[in-house]
């Protein structure tokens, strides 16, 4: 089978993170829809591979159960028919779905990570990615996370949450990544193919 293009993989791009005060507040990172959509129209746009990935939350209260509206897409991140859909109840999307079995079954092997959020469902997701021995990039302005309060009570921000997880991820699990970026540099790929 041939190899195909890195695949665009959007991670829980749903409505239930519009609810900042469950996860936290003051969400950083305004523009990672924006950058979700600018990726996810060039992706459909060059014919490569979008895959989607939803949380359906086992907890009735939380704003991603799927008795709850928070649970539907983003309109950023719209899936179209022909795009496979994965539900997951857990941080990584390889666990409980058929995702692995997807990419090796489509020759996919390389992988571009964007949606929320950053310190959870995809960096778990990232480093799962990783150790199959999948290629992983994960769009630094096309995810965004929210404050954590720690075990001793310390408030860390949103900002030092996001760049702290993408630190640990970089060159370990991930190549961090500009939106911008991925999109010349797969433009170029197609223009010299």
């Amino acid at each position: 089978m041939k190899t195909a293009a890195t695949a665009l993989l959007l991670i829980d791009v749903q409505q239930g993170f519009y609810n900042e005060s469950y996860w936290g507040g003051n969400r950083n990172n305004p523009g990672a829809e924006a950058n979700i959509s600018k990726l996810l129209t060039h992706w459909r746009m060059q014919g490569l591979p979008v895959i989607h990935v939803k949380h359906d939350s086992v907890n009735p209260a939380s704003p991603l159960h799927p008795s709850s509206t928070g649970n539907n897409f983003m309109d950023c991140a719209l899936p179209q028919a022909g795009e496979p859909l994965f539900p997951k109840q857990v941080n990584s999307a390889f666990i409980g779905t058929r995702l692995q079995e997807y990419l090796d079954e489509n020759g996919i092997t390389s992988l571009l990570i964007v949606g929320l959020i950053t310190n959870h469902c995809v960096s778990t997701t990232a480093r799962m990615a990783a150790n199959f021995g999948y290629e992983v990039c994960v769009a630094e302005d096309a995810t965004a996370t929210f404050d954590r309060i720690s075990f001793d009570g310390t408030l860390y921000k949103a900002q030092d949450v996001h760049n702290i997880s993408l630190a640990n991820l970089h060159e370990e699990f991930a190549t961090i990544v500009k939106t911008e970026d991925m999109i010349l540099q797969h433009t170029n790929i197609l223009s010299h193919a």
